[in-house]
């Protein structure tokens, strides 16, 4: 029994997996019908009634490369403005200088002029004609707040060129620290004590 269930699996397997066709009452000997008896010569593969010249078909052959040429010049070109390596430094300083950096204020300071209220400023180190280095916080382009800065080589760890953040700096008092490609610099600054 074992037998028999094996050999009709193995049966069944072949009938499946092969490529098994039954052909009834076809006589393939020398019919003499292919696929280029049965065309039409005045009529082509594809249902055309006219044939393709070899003019027209170099023509349709140059329009396709033109295509395939405006392609790929379309893709090569980059958008926007040129860039060079040789001009490079210049875009950095460009960026850098047009996008400061911002951070949030987590508790008001006293300034000369009132209290600097909690929120977000943009930040920046400046360093004037006289070597006196500077933060200033800005917000909307005003300059809010400015506050006497040191100038050092540290650049805190940071892995941008332009950063700014602030730290802790003992229990009434942060550390507002700026960096660029032209400057890097910190202001420790006395905030409002806290009740």
């Amino acid at each position: 029994m074992k037998k028999v269930i094996l050999l009709f699996g193995i049966l069944i397997i072949l009938l499946v997996t092969g490529n098994v066709s039954f052909a009834t009452d076809v006589d393939v000997s020398d019919s003499g019908d292919d696929l280029w008896d049965n065309w039409n010569a005045g009529q082509s593969f594809y249902g055309q009634d006219k044939s393709v010249s070899d003019e027209e078909f170099d023509e349709t052959v140059k329009k396709l490369e033109e295509k395939k040429n405006k392609k790929i010049r379309k893709k090569q070109v980059p958008k926007g403005e040129e860039f060079h390596q040789s001009n490079e430094t210049e875009i950095i300083n460009k960026e850098a200088n047009d996008s400061l950096p911002v951070i949030c204020i987590p508790a008001e300071i006293p300034v000369a002029d009132g209290i600097l209220p909690v929120g977000h400023y943009q930040i920046k180190g400046v360093k004037d004609e006289n070597g006196n280095v500077s933060i200033e916080l800005y917000q909307a382009h005003f300059v809010m707040a400015k506050f006497p800065a040191t100038e050092t080589n540290d650049d805190f760890g940071s892995e941008t060129i332009t950063f700014g953040k602030w730290l802790p700096e003992g229990n009434n008092k942060i550390k507002l620290i700026y960096g660029s490609m032209d400057i890097n610099a910190y202001a420790i600054v006395d905030i409002k004590e806290q009740k």
